[in-house]
């Protein structure tokens, strides 16, 4: 298990930003090079481009050179040649145990010249991780607009023992942003006033225009995403924290923005921050010895979770009235326990196969007939 502890740091900016500059290069140099001879092999990039990257870019220290090497060579397989990845001029940098040192609060950076030492000011909320979780990591960012560097440290510790208990599903949708099968409802009410609110503001400033104008835009930028942030963690939360439940099954809903849908859906669905309550959820639960799962969301706000009955018809708008044996409930209820059940069922067919060779190990085709 692992955490991020990001601190903002007073950094030389005549020796950083440059320093960005040049592993932005090197990166992409790399990227290059892998696009052109179809492999993300870190030995044979190292083989290739080392020696002439060091001569090119003496400023910048080896072993930093080696680990935007492997950034770089990670990035190409992570996404298979389906894009290439660039970087930026003031793009972060990674940092390992040979680029960086921490010893209680002292920080040591690698950098063009000599090393950076700073102490860092470790907030109380991250003291517990700061000094009882091992570090193995850090990435060095900086924000242009507030001319900012930060220093993310990556913290590992082990994992909590798992939990037992209840199985809850849960269905995300617009109207709701999560209800769940024990019947906690958490309205987007809040929500969509809020992004209609900034969404109006924005276009009348917009086509304002003025100076005073754009600074108010400028002002207001970052806050809806904050709002959203505070929202997701809140019900996350809440969530997460949910006594007996150790098991949360959520709907795959990705490549769920590739289909086009109309206008005004796709600005909803745009605007639907899904990722974000995954990631949530995953590392709170985590942190509470509890799991993540999820289920294909296919026919789950169609079928009925009594009698199992699919039907188009089944389903209108909120509410849900099966054809078949005339159950009635919420929509998103219904597919909430669809969820659970799902899940439930397919760890137990599981369990089943696996069993067979043990309780049977002789059976086969032929001997069974």
């Amino acid at each position: 298990m692992k955490r991020t502890v990001s601190i903002p740091v007073d950094l030389p900016h005549e020796r950083f930003l440059p320093l960005m500059g040049f592993c932005a290069e090197i990166f992409n140099a790399h990227a290059d090079w892998a696009k052109e001879n179809r492999t993300f092999n870190k030995n044979k990039a190292h083989k290739a481009l080392y020696a002439d990257l060091r001569e090119k870019y003496p400023q910048v220290p080896s072993a930093l050179l080696q680990t935007v090497r492997d950034s770089a060579m990670e990035a190409i397989k992570a996404t298979r040649f389906k894009r290439i990845p660039r970087k930026k001029s003031t793009s972060g940098l990674r940092y390992d145990k040979r680029t960086m040192t921490l010893r209680g609060n002292q920080l040591t950076l690698s950098c063009i010249g000599k090393r950076v030492q700073l102490i860092l000011n470790v907030p109380d909320y991250f003291k517990d991780v700061f000094e009882s979780w091992e570090f193995c990591g850090a990435t060095v960012t900086y924000t242009k607009r507030k001319k900012q560097f930060w220093v993310r440290l990556v913290f590992e510790t082990e994992d909590q023992p798992r939990q037992e208990g209840e199985v809850v599903g849960v269905d995300r949708g617009l109207y709701h942003l999560m209800v769940t099968s024990d019947a906690q409802f958490f309205s987007s009410n809040r929500v969509r006033a809020a992004q209609r609110r900034y969404l109006h503001n924005r276009r009348t400033l917009q086509q304002k225009g003025t100076r005073s104008a754009k600074r108010r835009v400028k002002a207001m930028s970052g806050r809806e995403k904050r709002f959203m942030r505070n929202e997701n963690h809140c019900i996350t939360k809440k969530l997460a924290n949910t006594p007996g439940v150790a098991i949360f099954v959520l709907e795959d809903l990705s490549g769920i923005r590739v289909k086009q849908r109309g206008k005004k859906l796709n600005k909803w669905l745009s605007s639907w921050t899904l990722y974000q309550q995954d990631l949530f959820l995953t590392y709170k639960a985590e942190a509470l010895g509890k799991r993540v799962v999820y289920d294909d969301p296919r026919y789950t706000s169609q079928k009925c979770n009594v009698c199992k009955h699919i039907s188009r018809t089944n389903c209108n708008k909120s509410r849900f009235h099966c054809r078949n044996c005339g159950n009635k409930d919420h929509a998103d209820l219904n597919a909430a326990k669809n969820h659970r059940d799902d899940y439930i069922l397919s760890t137990t067919l599981l369990k089943t196969v696996e069993q067979v060779p043990v309780n049977a190990p002789y059976a086969s085709g032929a001997n069974a007939s």
